[in-house]
């Protein structure tokens, strides 16, 4: 009989290599090699292997270029970030932390979705009992839904014949019986992924698959999953808040960067259906450090608070602390500031909060950012009312950022007064109660600032 081969393949990339080495050479991640038993060459191989999709070659010209047939799941919010409902055929992987929501909102979705569609909920992770558990706190006892408590891949797929939805809880769980290694290893969920991805493109089975991750937030297993499916969605948000964010990350039928905002409740997720509420903070008196910024998560304009409390330092290096926006971007903004503005922060503690635990990649946080420490430093309040966005270089310039108008028009949407962006963001068009200070260089910055203070 042929004997199995001891092999060791890497967490993070899936090479693999006949001995253990305290790094991977194909992507330089560090103790990822882990031993597994790998088949004979005389094996089976794995049913996914050598799987092309189409067999027949076709020509470009010939090709439906249709917008895609959407099917609803009944939560906005979800349907926003997937572009619009789920495509037929789709494979949808929803990652996040243990306890975040995954389960409840699938659960939620297909519960809506069982009404007018064939669908099917398979976990290997949950008893039926539990899954009923969390249906009657979710208040979906009376749900018409099938469950399949099987974590054989083999099973789940001949059962979800004739169906439209297939929900998979989770990726980690699965076993398929062609791969001779644990589940959740880096063959199994690689196998069990592309096994899935065959399934819907070929009977049109919409998939939605639940992932873990790790602690460094990464989805566990092999990084090649997010490349097999077609939208990958991430679950956000602090323990401690109620408040849930899902975010598309990779979406090859809608745009990315969208997010769903929900509420965690003892009923499960409800949508929040004007997220800039929540993240607005109404203070009884003016409070210095604290202003408002407009950001665009995908084509949905928010509105949130920017702390900053600057504060003498007793250290020969003063630190520099940032949450809900990079921590380089911010000693090169205060870097910026000191040149160009003349406000000198090197001997202070500079302390940056973006309220409500949202994460903010994209550059509008410049000039709010700045607006806010130079107001604590000074210990003057900035109005209510006041509004602020825009990219600094590093040459002191205020540079535009996209989505101005969209942003300014959501601001006056909320009562806000005046709005300092940069003059390249100014309307064309003037907009009604909305007052506009436009900057083009960070020397008037202090003009600015004055101009809002005095008036406050």
């Amino acid at each position: 009989m042929a004997r199995d081969r001891s092999q060791f393949r890497c967490a993070e990339c899936g090479a693999l290599f006949a001995q253990w080495a305290g790094q991977c050479t194909a992507c330089g991640a560090w103790n990822s090699l882990a031993e597994h038993r790998a088949p004979s060459r005389a094996a089976e191989r794995p049913a996914s292997a050598g799987w092309s999709g189409e067999r027949a070659i076709t020509h470009l010209r010939a090709a439906s270029a249709g917008a895609p047939a959407r099917l609803p799941t009944g939560s906005t919010e979800l349907d926003r970030v997937l572009g619009g409902g789920l495509v037929p055929g789709s494979v949808v992987l929803l990652g996040g932390d243990p306890g975040i929501g995954k389960s409840t909102l699938l659960l939620q979705t297909l519960a809506r979705l069982a009404q007018s569609t064939r669908v099917l909920y398979a976990s290997g992770e949950e008893s039926a009992a539990q899954i009923a558990a969390r249906a009657q706190r979710l208040q979906l006892g009376d749900a018409d839904l099938p469950l399949l408590i099987d974590a054989r891949l083999e099973a789940i797929l001949d059962a979800a014949a004739g169906c439209e939805v297939l929900v998979v809880d989770s990726i980690q769980t699965l076993v398929a019986e062609a791969v001779a290694s644990a589940a959740g290893s880096v063959a199994q969920v690689r196998e069990c992924a592309a096994r899935l991805t065959r399934l819907a493109k070929t009977s049109g089975v919409s998939v939605l698959i639940a992932g873990h991750v790790t602690k460094e937030g990464a989805l566990a297993g092999p990084r090649v999953l997010e490349h097999i499916v077609d939208t990958v969605l991430y679950f956000e948000g602090d323990s401690s808040s109620p408040y849930r964010i899902v975010r598309a990350f990779k979406n090859r039928f809608g745009s990315v960067n969208e997010l769903g905002v929900f509420a965690m409740t003892e009923a499960g997720l409800k949508e929040v259906s004007n997220p800039s509420a929540i993240f607005l903070t109404r203070h009884a008196r003016p409070v210095a450090g604290s202003i408002t910024m407009a950001t665009l998560e995908g084509t949905r304009p928010l509105l949130l608070e920017v702390q900053a409390l600057v504060e003498s330092s007793p250290l020969g290096n003063p630190r520099r602390l940032a949450l809900g926006m990079d921590g380089s971007r911010l000693a090169m903004l205060l870097a910026v500031l000191h040149r160009h503005a003349g406000v000198a922060l090197f001997d202070q503690d500079v302390y940056v909060n973006l309220v409500g635990g949202l994460k903010v990649t994209e550059t509008a946080t410049d000039l709010p950012v700045l607006l806010a420490a130079l107001s604590s430093l000074r210990n003057r309040p900035l109005p209510a009312d006041v509004l602020s966005f825009g990219e600094v270089g590093l040459a002191g310039e205020v540079r535009p950022v996209r989505g101005g108008q969209e942003r300014l028009g959501e601001a006056a949407k909320l009562g806000f007064k005046r709005a300092v962006v940069g003059k390249l963001n100014a309307p064309r068009k003037p907009i009604a109660g909305l007052e506009i200070l436009a900057l083009e260089h960070l020397g008037d910055l202090a003009d600015v600032f004055a101009r809002l203070t005095d008036g406050a």
